[in-house]
């Protein structure tokens, strides 16, 4: 009976075949191991961060107060849209009424929704209703609102001042000053 001749390569283990899989070299192996149990690790840390990004939808028509003080009784179809812009809801099974509905998502969540509805009689306005209006834009900025007034909670940025996990970690180990 004749043996088979032990490979050069054959290290470690007789199952791998492979030169490229046989460990030489246990240290490397284990060195090896803690850098995947590690990246696995970090990876684990940001399992809300991984995903598809969600885009800020606006839909509607954004209709404002200061839009809403201009409508008077008596105004034409033609001068409504010149006010308010062309209603995204011209209903016709209801020719006499005009929806403008306006919905704001942030990472698939509503933040703002707001419905406003122009009546008419005889293609002249007879009345309006609707929820609340926002201030036009200028007066938001002159208070120093716009960005600011959105709700921030939902961002996943550190605030300003706030210090992050990594960060901390470094200033407790005393790698960074």
């Amino acid at each position: 009976m004749s043996t088979l001749p032990r490979c050069p390569w054959a290290f470690a283990y007789d199952i791998v075949f492979d030169p490229l899989l046989a460990v030489r070299n246990f240290r490397s192996m284990r060195a090896m191991l803690c850098t995947v149990v590690i990246a696995l690790a970090t990876c684990g840390c940001s399992w809300q961060t991984l995903g598809v990004y969600k885009l800020d939808i606006n839909q509607g028509n954004y209709v404002t107060q200061d839009q809403v003080d201009r409508l008077k009784v008596g105004l034409s179809r033609q001068q409504v849209k010149t006010v308010l812009g062309t209603p995204l809801l011209a209903d016709p099974f209801h020719a006499n009424r005009w929806d403008y509905p306006y919905v704001f998502e942030r990472q698939a969540k509503v933040l703002e929704q707001r419905r406003f509805t122009v009546y008419f009689v005889d293609d002249k306005v007879a009345r309006w209703e609707g929820d609340e209006m926002p201030p036009p834009p200028s007066e938001v900025a002159r208070a120093g609102g716009g960005d600011a007034m959105m709700d921030k909670s939902l961002s996943t940025a550190p605030k300003t001042g706030e210090e992050n996990w990594l960060l901390q970690l470094l200033k407790k180990l005393g790698w960074w000053d």
